[in-house]
């Protein structure tokens, strides 16, 4: 289980909505999880590099679905150390604190792009045009959903 999840998902309430995001320089990968039933969904893929687009559509996510805390992807290599994208990761999770000043937990991303290949392919999607829009909200699916998994064995005796 990532450490960062470990220290702070005793501070979260037993039911509530998540968002989980699978960041990324040219897209942001959107998912919705639920507390109370462990469970998460890939929602959306915000495209794009621009700052003020994406925050925006961001904002509209958070007023829909009202979250309690927010968690974003690190990402680093098999053994544990930083990647290229670690810092920038961070970087975007201290924002997302900063503008909406909700609690942002942080999960190990490690292979969830790989996995979210296998689950489209696996589901039919064979083509490469058409699992690539929905790539990184299914990423930010299996984050959210490991965070939750990991919240959950957290949680039992």
């Amino acid at each position: 289980m990532p450490e960062a999840a470990a220290a702070t998902s005793a501070a979260l309430p037993a039911r509530g909505t998540l968002l989980g995001f699978d960041f990324g320089l040219a897209r942001v990968g959107v998912a919705v999880g639920e507390l109370e039933t462990g469970q998460a969904s890939a929602l959306v893929t915000i495209s794009g590099e621009a700052n003020a687009p994406r925050f925006a559509a961001i904002e509209k996510l958070l007023a829909e679905w009202h979250p309690v805390a927010l968690v974003v992807g690190i990402p680093s290599h098999l053994d544990g150390t930083p990647h290229e994208m670690t810092a920038r990761c961070r970087r975007f999770a201290n924002q997302l604190h900063g503008r909406y000043g909700l609690p942002v937990l942080e999960c190990d991303e490690r292979l969830s792009s790989a996995e979210a290949e296998r689950s489209l392919a696996g589901a039919g999607r064979k083509r490469w045009q058409d699992r690539k829009p929905l790539l990184d909200a299914v990423a930010a699916q299996i984050i959210l959903q490991h965070f939750l998994d990991a919240t959950r064995n957290d949680a039992q005796p």
